[in-house]
């Protein structure tokens, strides 16, 4: 501040009590302080990171971190799409999320001098996002995994001993769900991550929107619709951990992790996760920043801090989902390493597809079929 404006600015305080006086210089003091503070605001997947690495970011950075939860993908657009989030860091999947929200300018380009890490991502798996990311501005790669089914064999063979195991059509056919019904079936909360998955059993493009795929979508949802106890993302996790359900259609680190629970409660509850016959969709979950984040300096730190491999190994350890950073590969517990879950096999891996952008028109049609299927009308 200029001598004139100190002076100034004394000439006006003596209009008030000291007391007030204190106050307004209080107040514009601290001011600066407030407006830079500094705090990470994170988005993220439920049971989706290691809480310590969160504590460890701040001793290191002195960033602080405020961490957030979703459960769906709807939820997370619908946050992002109405702007002023909030948030510094927020994690889409890159279909169709990722490249939705790039499409309506609701990301930040990343500035990679800012990131210096990111040069320990595979090359291989960032070229399987640029049909979502052209060059990759926008977003790293987090973690990432499949869809598929959680199953309790021993329960599911109790009721149905001839059960396909390996198909999709031990959800899908109306045959085997209602056999199956009683100890349990879980449906995903998402028309994002169910429609493709139901157009690939039905030997259609898992990209199809044209009124005959969505039809059959609908069809063959409908004919299960009696047999779903609940709908739910993150909470088919603990379900499938404690016996409440045999079969859940869910992410594979979820699967894998709500096995390792049960295998630690010792109840006899026994969870595996399946790749079925006809195929699995494979997406990557991103670490991006919303265009109107409040703190993108600290939202780079916290990108570079996370893309360290010692740091993505204890990520990986934790949540049972493989990361895009090779190095972590002589860094994370032996025993992930040998799960084909965790790290799938090269014949596991040609069982994998991808989906495409969706356009508007397509998406509110799929918005529509699902509502039909939740009201079971």
């Amino acid at each position: 501040m200029s001598p004139t404006g100190s002076g100034q600015m004394t000439a006006a305080l003596h209009r008030f009590t000291p007391m007030v006086r204190w106050l307004l210089i209080f107040v514009t003091l601290a001011a600066p302080a407030f407006a830079q503070e500094r705090v990470v605001n994170i988005y993220n997947w439920t049971d989706y990171i290691d809480p310590s690495v969160l504590a460890d970011f701040t001793a290191q950075t002195g960033i602080k971190t405020r961490y957030d939860v979703f459960d769906s993908l709807e939820t997370l657009e619908a946050k992002l799409f109405a702007g002023h989030s909030g948030y510094d860091i927020v994690l889409p999947s890159n279909e169709p999320s990722f490249s939705r929200l790039i499409r309506a300018g609701a990301l930040a380009t990343i500035d990679r001098t800012k990131v210096p890490n990111w040069k320990n991502l595979d090359p291989a798996l960032m070229q399987r996002i640029e049909s979502s990311d052209a060059n990759n501005r926008h977003g790293a790669i987090y973690l990432w995994g499949s869809i598929g089914l959680g199953i309790n064999p021993d329960r599911i063979r109790a009721l149905a001993p001839d059960a396909p195991m390996d198909s999709w059509a031990l959800l899908l056919d109306p045959v085997w769900a209602k056999r199956i019904a009683p100890c349990g079936i879980i449906m995903m909360d998402s028309a994002i991550d169910v429609i493709p998955s139901v157009l690939r059993y039905l030997g259609r493009s898992p990209d199809g929107s044209a009124p005959d795929d969505l039809a059959a979508v609908l069809k063959t949802l409908m004919a299960i619709r009696p047999y779903i106890r609940d709908f739910a993302s993150g909470g088919a996790l603990e379900a499938m951990a404690t016996g409440q359900a045999c079969l859940a259609m869910d992410y594979s680190g979820d699967v894998d992790q709500a096995g390792a629970r049960a295998k630690e409660a010792g109840k006899g509850v026994d969870v595996e996760y399946v790749v079925p016959k006809q195929g699995s969709e494979i997406g990557f979950d991103m670490l991006a920043i919303p265009a109107d984040a409040p703190h993108k300096e600290a939202a780079l730190a916290f990108i570079n801090f996370v893309l360290r491999p010692d740091v993505m190994a204890r990520i990986t350890d934790a949540t049972r989902y493989p990361n895009a950073i090779p190095a972590t590969r002589a860094l994370v517990r032996p025993a992930l390493l040998d799960d084909p879950n965790v790290f799938p096999t090269d014949a596991v891996m040609q069982r994998f597809f991808t989906i495409g952008p969706s356009a508007p028109a397509a998406d509110r049609a799929r918005t529509r079929l699902w509502s039909r299927f939740k009201a079971g009308s």
